[in-house]
């Protein structure tokens, strides 16, 4: 018949043989244990195979009333120096002792010092061996002294050795199935990464699947790129807020924790070494970390974290990518949740280059689509003089100069205002002044401060993102943005409001601005050329007009002539439009009269040449014999509007320019009913801006008429 001891042995043998998993083998194991060696309180520790750290394997408690709760850091690798445990593992045998002979030299250590409260009065150690090699040790704790024999401890060392086999196999099938779920989790990640293109829904997936191998508070994939100044910015990150059966939350990139970007930067830059090889940091380790680096004491503080896992996904010439998780259990993490997610990080690191490249492509594809909108509106909207040959039609001594100031300017990167009258080809000025630049190969980006109400003025130039206002259903990349390394071109700035103004002049000063929105800051690195038919100075004095925006914008002025005052350059202009039109329109190319040229040259012209195209082309579509027809039609010069055949007119009872632009106007109007604005007003047919109209009628003294435009 077998002995007592034998029948235990053989219980045990069988259980390790038969039983995998973990929970129930021990509970197997204990309970026989406790039929022979009666005690309150098992632990097993393991140990790495240099013997220098330790880990808590298991602990059970029997009839405590008041079990201790497992110190932090227990659950996880800690050195052996400086614990009672070094004592045990310099003799490794069966020992015995009382908990403060145990203690003697250890009076701090956390894990036992609650075993006077709760009665323990005898502990026993056991060393774990395989094949002689020490794996850990188990602890049996009592409430009364067992009194064992040499034969006991004799049956312990046999037991010791068993229990070591349990927990080698045990860790053996750990092992395997953490191998199986890691596999499972690049599984899925890689099937993610090939579904998935968007960036928030593409983490999240990966987020998730990560969440059912390794719990956590927090996942932030944060990534440094070259030519950013944020500091490893939030690129995808999710939180459960401390709730471990929440879903995952997109948190928001942009949050600034109550700091300002200057702080978040020192904060990152402190932390660049710890932040460039994997790490475990829980319990002491993190509440150092704390100590040392005020990111993380805010973390610690404000969202009780106490545990994190930092793993480097890569880091070179472009930038970073690093992985955080983070819990508020201390001891959350594990090496084993380490060694996976360095595991992953050459998954991560292709999704991030496959998702920089992606969202570069798109990025691009909407910027070319942009520039061509912008360029064919260019192209259809452009002052038409000298769009054939890329100069200006003229030889006046005012044409001249501001060719020569073109000249002078635009190599450097100066902001140019250009001022004239409506219609004197502020446009084309800009453009020639883009093309003379280094920056010719990207867009002139073009915004007409008149044209667009006020509040939409600012989405037009800064852009908004998606949701800033009811209609913003995405985000839009503003005129700035798209102006980068090229030029913008502010038309009718005079008409900016106030409010614009002073934001205006913060991009001038220090090219950045936000999206409506927003709050990430963006930079603009546009060549602003401003125009305006305002005189601003006038401007400034009655209060519409911010001064110091006034003075950013006037570092270059280039003052356009109204056609009157370069007269001499009506008849090529007359010649270049009539040639370019008539091809246009299909019709043949019919000569002007002597009169008839003399008449155009002694128009005071107040639509300037914009107003001389329109005329040309209205002649050449009416026109039917061998020349140019300019009577008969609506908006034809008053002095024009006589039979063609007359003769030029004579010095006696020639009006004054002024008197001929009262005239004209006062013509527009009666055949407009007085209207000055709108679709049927005299400012589209006169071809200039109704504001414009307006001063002009103020000036000349021409009141309008009560009811109507």
């Amino acid at each position: 018949m077998p002995t007592t001891d034998e029948t235990l042995l053989l219980h045990l043998n069988e259980a390790i043989a038969t039983i995998r998993d973990k929970d129930q083998l021990f509970k197997v194991v204990t309970t026989k244990l406790r039929l022979i060696f009666p005690f309150d309180l098992i632990g097993i520790n393991i140990f790495d195979e240099t013997l220098q750290y330790k880990r808590l394997f298991l602990r059970d408690y029997y009839g405590v009333d008041e079990a201790p709760p497992v110190p932090e850091g227990m659950e996880q690798f800690s050195p052996i120096a400086g614990t009672p445990i070094e004592v045990l593992v310099a003799d490794p045998r069966v020992r015995q002792f009382t908990p403060k002979e145990y203690m003697a030299n250890y009076p701090h250590y956390a894990p036992y010092n609650k075993f006077e409260k709760l009665g323990v009065k005898h502990l026993t150690a056991v060393p774990l061996h395989i094949a002689g090699r020490l794996t850990g040790f188990l602890t049996l704790a009592s409430r009364r002294v067992p009194n064992l024999t040499a034969a006991d401890e004799k049956l312990l060392e046999k037991i010791g050795s068993l229990i070591a086999v349990a927990v080698a196999n045990t860790l053996a099938f750990e092992e395997v199935a953490r191998r199986e779920q890691e596999r499972t989790l690049q599984l899925n990640i890689t099937n993610t990464l090939l579904s998935v293109k968007q960036r928030v829904p593409l983490f999240r997936a990966v987020a998730e699947s990560l969440s059912q191998v390794i719990p956590f508070d927090y996942f932030g994939l944060r990534v440094q790129r070259a030519g950013r100044q944020e500091p490893f910015e939030g690129f995808a990150e999710f939180s459960r807020h401390n709730d471990p059966r929440a879903p995952l939350q997109a948190l928001d990139p942009h949050r600034q924790h109550g700091l300002n970007q200057l702080d978040i930067s020192a904060m990152y830059q402190q932390m660049t070494e710890l932040l460039q090889s994997p790490g475990l940091y829980s319990a002491d380790d993190f509440r150092e970390l704390a100590r040392r680096y005020p990111l993380m004491r805010r973390v610690y503080e404000e969202y009780g974290t106490r545990a994190m896992l930092i793993v480097p996904i890569w880091r070179r010439t472009d930038g970073a990518a690093v992985l955080i998780l983070s819990s508020s259990n201390s001891t959350g993490f594990r090496t084993e949740d380490l060694a996976t997610m360095v595991s992953l990080t050459p998954q991560i690191a292709l999704a991030l280059d496959n998702l920089f490249a992606f969202e570069q492509i798109e990025e691009l594809k909407a910027q070319v689509e942009q520039e061509r909108t912008y360029l064919v509106d260019e192209i259809n909207t452009s002052a038409r003089f000298g769009a054939d040959s890329g100069t200006f039609i003229g030889s006046s001594p005012a044409l001249q100069l501001v060719e020569r100031r073109i000249s002078l300017v635009a190599p450097t990167d100066t902001t140019v205002l250009i001022s004239g009258e409506t219609g004197t080809g502020k446009e084309l000025v800009a453009r020639e002044l883009h093309n003379a630049t280094p920056r010719h190969a990207r867009a002139l980006i073009k915004l007409n401060c008149a044209a667009l109400p006020a509040q939409l003025i600012e989405s037009e130039l800064f852009g908004h993102e998606k949701g800033a206002f009811t209609g913003a259903v995405e985000r839009r990349i503003g005129k700035f943005e798209l102006a980068n390394g090229g030029s913008i071109f502010l038309d009718e700035i005079g008409e900016l409001p106030l409010d614009l103004q002073a934001k205006l002049l913060r991009v001038l000063q220090e090219r950045e601005f936000e999206r409506l929105g927003g709050t990430k800051v963006l930079h603009s690195d546009a060549r602003v050329i401003a125009a305006t038919n305002r005189v601003l100075a006038d401007e400034v004095a009655a209060g519409r007009f911010r001064a110091d925006l006034y003075y950013r914008l006037n570092v270059f002025p280039i003052e356009l002539a109204p056609l009157r005052e370069r007269r001499e350059d009506i008849e090529p202009l007359l010649r270049h439009f009539v040639q370019r039109l008539s091809k246009r329109l299909g019709k043949p190319i019919r000569q002007v009269r002597p009169a008839d040229l003399a008449a155009l040259q002694a128009y005071s012209w107040p639509g300037n040449i914009r107003e001389l195209e329109h005329v040309l082309e209205q002649s050449i579509i009416v026109s039917q014999g061998p020349f140019l027809e300019f009577a008969g039609f609506a908006g034809a010069p008053l002095m024009l509007a006589a039979p063609a055949a007359l003769a030029a007119p004579t010095t006696t009872g020639i009006k004054t320019l002024k008197e001929q632009e009262r005239d004209h106007i006062l013509a527009a109007l009666t055949q407009t009913g007085g209207r000055v604005s709108g679709a049927q007003g005299a400012a589209l047919l006169l071809d200039i801006n109704p504001k414009t109209l307006e001063a002009r009628m103020k000036k000349l003294g021409i009141r309008r008429m009560v009811g109507v435009g």
